[in-house]
């Protein structure tokens, strides 16, 4: 009898430390299974978010399909073609990346400073991508141009919308904007943001020796700095 209840005792206590150690586990784990909880949006997520994924890759030529909120096949090819077409991993699924792409900010709690910071990243890559090597005061005015152009109504009013609009800049069409970052590109972003325009009002430039539009040759030229002829 003394067995038996001895042998109950210590089932009970095993019992107790597989509850406590579950329940002291999930508690401990359950942060951190938040923080690195990600954003997502996939085939068959529905909502307002979804009609703002349509939205943008409707007026940037990469969707003809209805703005329902409702993230179906249409949302999806045009989601993978948009990725394909910018550098991003093609997997038809929006998610952190591919929001910052299309300018959409899904956080409830970003700061105006956090906002600010992802536009100094976003155009220092496109400064990488594009300039990267170029005396310090065209790396400026590439940003300056990208600037210009969302002030302009014939071209978005974003800076995701100007970099990111089908075939704008080589650099987002092979990849470049991806290159490994240099200081030089934050600062001249931030030189950039902050007012600087040694373009002087500059809404294109290129390369001539890289040139290949017989169109952009038309455009009245402002200056040259380095490589690039700045236009109007």
């Amino acid at each position: 009898m003394g067995r038996k209840i001895m042998k109950m005792k210590i089932q009970l206590i095993l019992i107790l430390i597989i509850i406590f150690t579950y329940i002291s586990t999930s508690l401990f784990l359950l942060p951190y299974g938040n923080a690195v909880k990600a954003i997502a949006y996939y085939y068959g997520s529905r909502g307002d978010v979804v009609m703002k994924i349509q939205t943008k890759l409707r007026d940037w030529g990469y969707y003809n399909g209805s703005v329902d909120g409702i993230y179906g096949y249409q949302t999806y090819t045009a989601v993978k073609y948009f990725q394909s077409k910018n550098g991003l991993n093609v997997d038809g699924v929006v998610g952190d990346a591919t929001l910052s792409a299309l300018a959409i900010n899904v956080s409830s709690s970003s700061s105006g400073g956090e906002s600010n910071n992802q536009d100094v990243m976003l155009l220092a890559r496109l400064i990488n991508g594009e300039a990267r090597g170029e005396p310090y005061e065209g790396q400026v005015a590439v940003g300056a141009v990208i600037l210009n152009r969302t002030r302009d109504p014939k071209f978005p009013s974003t800076l995701a919308g100007v970099i990111y609009q089908p075939g704008a800049f080589t650099a987002v069409v092979d990849g470049q904007v991806h290159a490994n970052m240099q200081q030089s590109s934050i600062n001249a972003a931030r030189d950039a943001l902050n007012g600087w325009d040694p373009s002087e009002g500059a809404m294109y430039y290129f390369n001539p020796s890289t040139a290949t539009s017989s169109w952009i040759w038309s455009r009245p030229l402002i200056k040259i700095i380095g490589k690039h002829r700045f236009c109007r």
